[in-house]
């Protein structure tokens, strides 16, 4: 079997003709003539059989790596003059656009950057960490669902910081698929407009829900884009602004207590914190000691517990809409004769989004499964530590989370 003819079949490059193969010290050239004739623009569907010229080098691409060579692909490429883009050289049917690395490779690296660290891929394909990122964000274009948009009806909206300093992504979640479908850089309400100029007047008034923290930026922007839709307020976001008023005055109590001549009172509350935070029937014996203690003192922290237990009850799930009601109104006015700071400020908050949290309860609508999505996408760019745009960072998150499957070169049949 002639050398040509063995890496016909070993590469299985569609569209190509193997032509001639070199062997380096450490790599292998494989050079490569295109079997069609028309040419096609490498960024629209126009193709043409005229030719405006030939390329005068060839052009190269990284390939999946032989052994232990480092395999490429080089062809003499056309130009076209594509009436949209102008002149262009033309598209590859084994390559994406803009590339310089095949499409069986671009794939394997995306589907290694969904499973592993930096280290690995850098280490296994010999590729550096930027290129990944484009890599993914190449993949991520070429391979998303483009209907993702279409059909929704229950939608949740969530931010989450991908680098410090405040560098966030807002991702909105399709409940009833379960999948990341949009995502962009920012968290503030040009950030949700240009979710709903990208969704369409059209797809917007087909929303009947949408899930979302207290935040005024995406709370703003639903009202004006989508008004049709329900609000629905995470409980989880409003136990949680109950559960930092009631470690306000903990603190609070906490100062008190180290401001007092007997440097022992505040050592008898030690590890309060956890305890407050923790449920009742969680405890240890040594927390439940301490949450005696907080009782027998009685003040303003067991009040406090005292209100952040009575509201988390609200949504133990045994209450109808309108029970849930009367004890959300009962709650804020019992809050806001506390004589706590921190609690009547929660409850006038409360009070602004009381008609969401009602209609989370009412829909059972909630953030608790983008909530669960972010804790992946928080992994996830833990373990991609190193992307430094959000483009990359994203295009990961919908690699790992979106409505897109990626095919590695042994599962895709060709013929």
């Amino acid at each position: 079997m002639r050398v040509t003819t063995a890496f016909n079949r070993l590469l299985d490059l569609p569209g190509t003709t193997v032509r001639d193969v070199s062997f380096g010290t450490e790599s292998v050239t494989v050079r490569v003539g295109l079997s069609r004739r028309r040419l096609a623009c490498p960024l629209c569907s126009f193709t043409t059989a005229a030719r405006y010229d030939t390329r005068l080098v060839s052009s190269s691409w990284r390939h999946l790596d032989l052994g232990r060579w480092r395999l490429t692909v080089q062809a003499r490429l056309r130009r076209l003059a594509c009436p949209s883009h102008g002149v262009r050289v033309e598209a590859v049917p084994f390559a994406r656009a803009g590339s310089r690395f095949s499409r069986d490779f671009e794939d394997v690296v995306a589907v290694l950057a969904t499973k592993t660290d930096k280290t690995t891929i850098t280490r296994l394909l010999r590729v550096d960490w930027d290129s990944v990122g484009r890599i993914c964000a190449r993949v991520v274009a070429d391979g998303l669902d483009a209907d993702r948009l279409d059909g929704l009806v229950n939608i949740g909206v969530d931010e989450v910081s991908w680098k410090r300093h405040h560098h966030y992504l807002t991702l909105i979640t399709n409940h009833d698929r379960k999948k990341i479908v949009w995502g962009a850089p920012g968290k503030d309400t040009a950030t949700m407009d240009e979710f709903f100029t990208d969704l369409g007047a059209e797809r917007a008034k087909a929303l009947q829900a949408v899930s979302m923290d207290m935040g005024a930026a995406f709370n703003k922007s639903t009202r004006t884009q989508a008004p049709d839709a329900v609000i629905c307020i995470d409980p989880f976001h409003a136990v949680q602004l109950i559960t930092t008023a009631l470690d306000v005055e903990r603190r609070k109590a906490w100062n008190e207590l180290r401001a007092l001549p007997d440097q022992d009172a505040a050592k008898t509350f030690k590890g309060a914190r956890w305890v407050l935070l923790k449920r009742p029937d969680n405890l240890t014996e040594e927390q439940s000691i301490t949450l005696r203690r907080l009782r027998a003192r009685g003040g303003a922290v067991w009040r406090g517990y005292s209100l952040r237990e009575a509201f988390c009850a609200i949504f133990s799930g045994d209450l109808d809409p309108t029970q849930a009601g009367q004890l959300l109104d009962r709650w804020c006015s019992k809050a806001a004769r506390s004589r706590l700071p921190a609690f009547i400020t929660a409850a006038k908050t409360i009070r602004k989004h009381r008609d969401g949290i009602l209609a989370a309860i009412r829909l059972k609508i909630n953030n608790g499964r983008v909530e669960g999505l972010n804790n992946h996408v928080r992994l996830i760019i833990r373990r991609a530590y190193g992307f430094h745009s959000p483009a990359a960072a994203l295009a990961l998150v919908m690699l790992t989370c979106g409505p897109i499957t990626i095919q590695l070169p042994h599962e895709i049949a060709r013929s």
